[in-house]
């Protein structure tokens, strides 16, 4: 695993701690999460899909949880009810729980999620309010400027 020294970037930088707190922590995860797969996909300016391999849970045994800036989508599988005297030769299929996590930026929300064919599809769209939105300036003819006076006033 390679290590990233963030340090130069945090002496000469204000107000992105979260973020190289965020780079760091993935650095630190990256080697060991890689249950179960998925797909990230960017449909268009303001909207994302997530697409996670799920096959053999339920709907009742994921659990997705949208907080501030975070996404976390958990799976714990329910106790097997097959009882039957058979013997398992191979078991390929994963039968584990799992836990991903997924930053979300501001303003991003979660639209819908859902489940078909052993793939959990979640939507998101980000949505910035108007007042963050970038606003044109009309430019007025003018008029003519008057100087300021520095005398002080007492």
């Amino acid at each position: 695993m390679r290590q990233i020294d963030l340090t130069p970037f945090r002496r000469s930088t204000i107000g992105f701690d979260r973020l190289f707190d965020m780079l760091e922590a993935t650095a630190r995860q990256s080697g060991s999460e890689n249950y179960p797969p998925f797909n990230l996909e960017r449909i268009s300016d303001d909207r994302y899909r997530i697409t996670i391999a799920v096959a053999g849970f339920k709907p009742d045994e994921i659990e997705i949880t949208a907080q501030q800036n975070l996404l976390l989508v958990s799976g714990k599988k329910g106790e097997s009810q097959d009882n039957s005297a058979a013997q398992m030769l191979h078991l390929g299929i994963a039968n584990r729980g799992f836990e991903r996590r997924f930053e979300l930026a501001d303003f991003v929300r979660v639209e819908r999620a859902d489940l078909t064919d052993g793939l959990l599809v979640i939507e998101l769209v980000r949505e910035v309010p108007e007042a963050m939105k970038p606003k044109k300036i009309a430019i007025g003819a003018g008029s003519e400027t008057t100087a300021i006076d520095h005398r002080s006033v007492a």
